[in-house]
């Protein structure tokens, strides 16, 4: 989606394809800085701020860059314009799965396990780190990556958006291809599963096979996944919580508030909207646009955690998308009958950008809870 688009655009103005254009968050929802420039300028002798001024000026003329500027000492930060934004909505929802998907680890081979039985494990840190090796190999494979298991078979990446940049000012902007999923808004396309290593089975007498017994198998499974190296997961007890201060139910929760207002727009009467009569402009609250905001992040974050080894980090982002989901739902505008359809699109982009997270990570995304 956006942060895909803005890298490959980064690297096309820079004339490196390769080139990592390390993405941070921006001052506003829409925005992002770039450290970019300060690699370019290593080495050469050339002024950070410098290299960030060509880049800006390259950027700048793509219609859906509002801004492009120099900040700081040589920081490049692009904001993207709100129709561009809030456009998500409907591209999120449509893509389904593939909104996780990107080409930014495109090139790059990863080793990873075929599989492990997590519950045999003798101890909690090793349960954590079988699931961590298991979990960045489909996190990379999201991002591009070839994947070969260790068991000699090769995972195809999975379908990501092409690889051009960002339309250009005689093309405008599209969904990029990918298997939809279904939904409330565009109910007659089916979903497709996301390709991947095997499943990982829990089985044996362990501890992990005990905290699963207590309090089930996507429960543990995302306490374990979000538990960084070195440290333990919350015993069983706190895992099982039904609680939106317990992580491991808040992610599953919060999409399943996505989906009720789907179901509640539904009984009123809600007729779906094609995306040609989606309106920008409707969705511009405070909490809208930081929702927005975390959904473009969805491919970056993925790579990053696959990059780094981290699905930790990866699953604490879903935490975050969760949490502002449920901020967002709770909106008067989300409230109030009817809800706007531009609304409706939003709630079904949180849905799918939940479910493929959650995909991701092999907890399952239920629409009640």
């Amino acid at each position: 989606m956006i942060t895909a688009e803005l890298r490959r655009a980064i690297a096309a103005a820079a004339g490196q394809d390769d080139a990592d254009p390390l993405l941070r968050p921006g001052p506003v929802p829409g925005s992002y800085a770039s450290s970019l420039p300060f690699r370019l300028a290593q080495g050469s002798g050339q002024d950070p701020r410098e290299a960030a001024a060509v880049l800006a000026a390259r950027l700048g003329v793509r219609p859906w860059v509002a801004a492009a500027q120099v900040t700081g000492p040589g920081y490049l930060t692009v904001t993207v314009t709100h129709d561009a934004l809030a456009g998500l909505a409907v591209r999120i929802a449509r893509a389904g799965p593939a909104c996780a998907a990107s080409d930014a680890l495109r090139g790059r081979t990863v080793t990873g396990p075929a599989g492990a039985d997590l519950a045999a494990g003798p101890d909690w840190p090793r349960a954590r780190a079988a699931l961590a090796a298991h979990l960045t190999v489909r996190l990379a494979a999201a991002a591009g990556a070839t994947v070969i298991l260790s068991a000699e078979r090769p995972v195809v990446p999975l379908s990501r958006p092409p690889s051009p940049s960002p339309p250009d000012p005689e093309r405008p902007v599209a969904p990029p291809p990918g298997p939809p999923s279904p939904s409330p808004l565009d109910p007659e396309r089916p979903a497709a599963p996301l390709p991947g290593p095997p499943a990982l089975r829990f089985g044996g007498t362990g501890p992990v096979a005990a905290a699963i017994a207590y309090a089930g198998e996507d429960a543990v499974r995302f306490a374990l996944a979000r538990t960084p190296p070195g440290a333990a997961p919350p015993p069983a007890s706190v895992i099982a919580r039904q609680l939106l201060t317990n992580p491991a139910y808040a992610v599953r929760y919060a999409h399943a508030a996505a989906a009720a207002v789907l179901r509640w727009a539904a009984s009123l009467g809600a007729g779906p909207a094609g995306p040609e009569k989606f309106r920008p402009r409707q969705l511009a609250g405070p909490e809208e646009l930081a929702l927005l905001d975390a959904l473009s992040w969805l491919p970056e974050q993925v790579a990053t955690a696959a990059r780094r080894g981290r699905p930790d980090e990866f699953a604490r982002y879903v935490e975050g998308l969760a949490a502002q989901t449920m901020d967002t739902m709770s909106t008067t505008g989300f409230r109030k009958v009817p809800c706007s359809r531009e609304r409706l699109w939003l709630a079904d982009a949180a849905r799918a950008g939940i479910a493929a997270s959650l995909g991701l990570l092999e907890v399952s995304a239920p629409d009640r809870l």
